[in-house]
């Protein structure tokens, strides 16, 4: 039985391709202004969308399928009474529409963008539209990559009809609020607050305790950033858990600062190894190999990567996964609960296999090319009770030609040392207030959410001793201003050799002398430009 398809898009990608698979399927094609125009370039028999709407098209185009018909060819039922109807008025039921809407997310992005650029780009019929349609539960299409999936599944015959147009409608509502919403943020700027077209990529077992029983992972699939946590490959291993998605989280923010601020003050990205327990990591490397970061990251505190989860930036062969597995391990296996790499060769997953699927080996291509423009640039949400606060993201890299960076209370001309950026890039997302400790191409202390700086002095201090780490010599970040001398005292009698952390305190001047006749580089930017808090 002939159908009839309805057709009006502003992306025209491929449209011929599909409007001929529509033919052979014995669809009679209406289309609107241009997308009519490219059909019929193409050789394709195709009649005016204006045929169905009373009186045609007016207003210069502009009010083409707003119109009593077309929307009575989408709602009407599957009934004998509205097919009589139909029949009467002479109007076709309409089975399939296929609209994508004007660019207006694009046009409210231009630099140049005002109330007029924007109207011009507002779609009014698509939206209508695409909203009959899924309320009539024809066939909807609202993106372009929908078109090869849905001529597939007509030519199978139609399989799981019902689901597969609920699903299509879904889709069709969600891009409409999608667009609806940008057009209600553009009149209302920072005073609203909205979000949408989050589907649910995977559901982990439980939250982040057995008894919060539903937890979900939400992934915008149509945004550009390759390291987005719904683009990871699981190669190897059991689901992934609600703390597994937290930690790889805050692993891509660890390993893309400290690739930014290598990239930025070196001009290069080192092999980085970052290992991370409870979100915050317990040992960070970088080095000329693969190997030695592996080393230097295991080395950093063995006891806490215990159960934990590790990210690289290179690909993972099987002298990596031995590292990982076995470095410093007399007997048996480390026991390791994630493994994230840009690729993982089969050797490798040989190697990491543990009991049960336990341990989740991941991989992403992105993880291979970090640099400053991987840090992750979308504005940072959470929930309160009763609300959503959002900021911008932790966007800030240090720079060490910046004329606000001092030494001992006098700018600064020379380079950062190495190991002062991996204390940086670590701090930089750890749970303040925090104090990091670097030596030797490698983390040996995080002192992380304390209260004062003292504690974070002295838990950064202890955790490294207690890890059999030297500190005599080591560099030292800490997220902002010391308010008193006692906190940098610790790190000086610790015997660390220079201090990167911020001003901005009453007492900066005691401070800085403090660090003066200790002996101690005293590295500090302003606290409003380089403040380091994460977390909280």
């Amino acid at each position: 039985m002939t159908q009839t398809a309805l057709l009006s898009v502003y992306d025209k990608t491929g449209i011929e391709d599909f409007a001929k698979g529509l033919v052979e399927l014995d669809f009679t094609l209406y289309a609107s202004g241009g997308t009519a125009q490219k059909l019929q370039d193409a050789g394709i028999t195709v009649k005016d969308a204006a045929e169905l709407a009373g009186g045609g098209a007016i207003l210069g185009h502009r009010v083409v399928t707003l119109s009593r018909e077309i929307y009575a060819g989408l709602l009407a039922e599957n009934t004998p009474e509205d097919t009589a109807e139909l029949e009467k008025l002479n109007i076709p039921r309409i089975d399939l529409v296929c609209c994508d809407m004007y660019p207006l997310r694009e046009a409210i992005a231009e630099t140049n963008a005002t109330d007029e650029s924007v109207i011009e780009k507002t779609d009014i019929g698509g939206p209508t539209m695409l909203r009959a349609a899924a309320k009539g539960r024809r066939i909807v299409l609202s993106r372009a990559d929908q078109r090869g999936p849905v001529l597939d599944w007509l030519k199978a015959g139609k399989p799981d009809e019902a689901a597969f147009l609920r699903k299509l409608a879904a889709d069709a509502e969600t891009e409409v609020a999608s667009y609806i919403l940008d057009s209600a943020k553009w009149l209302q700027g920072n005073d609203l607050f909205a979000l949408t077209g989050y589907p649910a990529v995977h559901q982990p077992k439980y939250g982040e305790n057995p008894w919060q029983k539903t937890a979900h992972l939400y992934g915008v699939t149509d945004n550009d950033d390759p390291l987005a946590l719904h683009r990871l490959e699981l190669p190897q291993g059991a689901a992934p858990s609600y703390t597994n998605y937290t930690d790889i989280d805050r692993m891509l923010q660890s390993v893309t600062h400290v690739a930014a601020v290598f990239e930025r003050n070196t001009g290069t990205v080192p092999c980085i190894a970052i290992g991370v327990k409870h979100g915050n990591a317990c040992g960070a490397a970088y080095g000329d190999t693969p190997a030695e970061a592996i080393k230097g990251m295991l080395e950093g505190d063995e006891r806490a990567i215990f159960g934990g989860a590790i990210m690289v930036n290179f690909k993972l062969d099987e002298e990596g996964a031995n590292l990982i597995m076995f470095h410093h391990i007399e007997h048996g296996k480390r026991l390791i609960d994630v493994v994230v790499a840009s690729e993982v060769t089969p050797g490798a997953l040989k190697v990491l296999e543990r009991k049960g699927d336990r341990l989740k080996v991941f991989t992403n291509p992105a993880l291979a090319n970090l640099s400053e423009q991987t840090l992750d640039t979308s504005r940072r949400f959470r929930t309160v009770r009763g609300g959503i606060m959002t900021q911008d993201n932790y966007g800030f890299v240090i720079d060490q030609t910046q004329a606000e960076l001092e030494l001992n209370g006098k700018p600064f001309v020379g380079k950062l040392h190495p190991d002062q950026l991996l204390a940086w890039g670590i701090g930089m997302t750890s749970n303040s207030n925090t104090i990091t400790l670097a030596r030797n191409g490698k983390m040996i202390g995080n002192g992380v959410g304390q209260q004062d700086r003292v504690s974070a002095a002295k838990l950064a201090v202890e955790r490294a001793r207690s890890a059999n780490h030297d500190t005599t010599g080591a560099v030292a970040f800490g997220d902002s201003f010391f308010p008193f001398p006692d906190g940098p005292g610790v790190l000086a009698d610790a015997g660390i050799k220079s201090i990167l952390t911020t001003r901005g305190s009453v007492k900066d001047g005691e401070v800085l002398q403090a660090m003066l006749d200790a002996g101690v580089d005293f590295y500090t930017l302003p606290d409003e430009l380089g403040r380091g808090f994460f977390g909280h």
